[in-house]
């Protein structure tokens, strides 16, 4: 899902030309596809295809990273407004910078890390939506309540996040749910702490939620997941404007799922828009 890379690829290193994120989009799903892959170097398999798509990708970083290099130089920017700056700006208590390299292999981490995961959660969301129209209907409410607070132009700031209680119960729902959770553990976990656990239900997280440690989609503790609240305002950021333009249909009603990575509909989740009524 191309919307949530291109937002990685703008929060992390101010990547904003389309043109530019497609050059990194294309290799960067090579690497997606082959990660989990058999590890057989030849010609033509998966694991062949995401060693070259890495390469590209890390050298469009190193081109990036030069140029943003070049423009703290020439003091054009000096305030860390994205991780690439903060990184390049660092140094240890030598007052040794950190490697090029090794920050474009970090950044190819981080864009993995931060798209598969929001962007299965937001599939299963879309797919859930139109699965469950009451759900839809009480997800619309929401965001139509604070769409019509804001003015013509202003965006979406963290107090509006905040208010998307019911949004994110959906969203949670949906990662609870969602098939790479769904082994004997989860079956297990489940079956002795919710009541009808394979039904959609947001309801679930009203209140204080599941029990501790029955729902931990971000892990827990000091290993918490750093991209928590990052993902979480993906998510949500993307149901609003969806959900507040559009209702939809699913073109495959019985589309199967298969696993890389994260689940996905093997046709993608082909889906019929149908734009609100002004």
């Amino acid at each position: 899902m191309k919307y949530t890379f291109a937002l990685a690829c703008k929060l992390f290193v101010s990547i904003t030309d389309p043109n530019h994120v497609t050059r990194f989009a294309d290799p960067f799903h090579l690497i997606s596809k082959g990660i989990m892959s058999l590890p057989i170097n030849i010609p033509g398999t998966a694991y062949n295809r995401a060693i070259k798509g890495g390469k590209v990708i890390r050298q469009e970083l190193l081109a990036v990273i030069k140029q943003k290099k070049k423009e703290l130089s020439e003091n054009k920017g000096t305030v860390a407004g994205d991780l690439l700056t903060h990184m390049l700006l660092a140094s240890d208590e030598n007052g040794r910078v950190t490697n090029h390299m090794y920050i474009a292999s970090r950044f190819i981490g981080l864009l993995l890390a931060s798209h598969d995961t929001t962007s299965s959660t937001i599939t299963f969301v879309v797919k859930y939506l139109a699965e469950f129209p009451n759900v839809y209907t009480e997800v619309l409410k929401e965001q139509m309540e604070i769409a019509r607070s804001k003015g013509p132009k202003d965006l979406l700031n963290w107090d509006d996040i905040k208010k998307m209680k019911y949004s994110w119960n959906v969203a949670c729902e949906a990662m609870r749910l969602s098939p790479p959770s769904q082994g004997t553990y989860r079956e297990a976990i489940d079956d002795f702490t919710y009541i009808d656990p394979e039904k959609f239900d947001p309801s679930r997280f009203e209140g204080n939620g599941p029990a501790p440690y029955t729902f931990v989609p971000f892990g827990g503790g000091p290993r918490v997941c750093p991209g928590r609240e990052y993902a979480r305002l993906e998510i949500l950021v993307f149901m609003h404007n969806v959900v507040t333009r559009f209702k939809w249909e699913k073109a495959i009603p019985d589309e199967k799922i298969t696993y890389n990575i994260s689940p996905i509909p093997v046709d993608g989740l082909p889906i019929y828009l149908k734009p609100h009524k002004n």
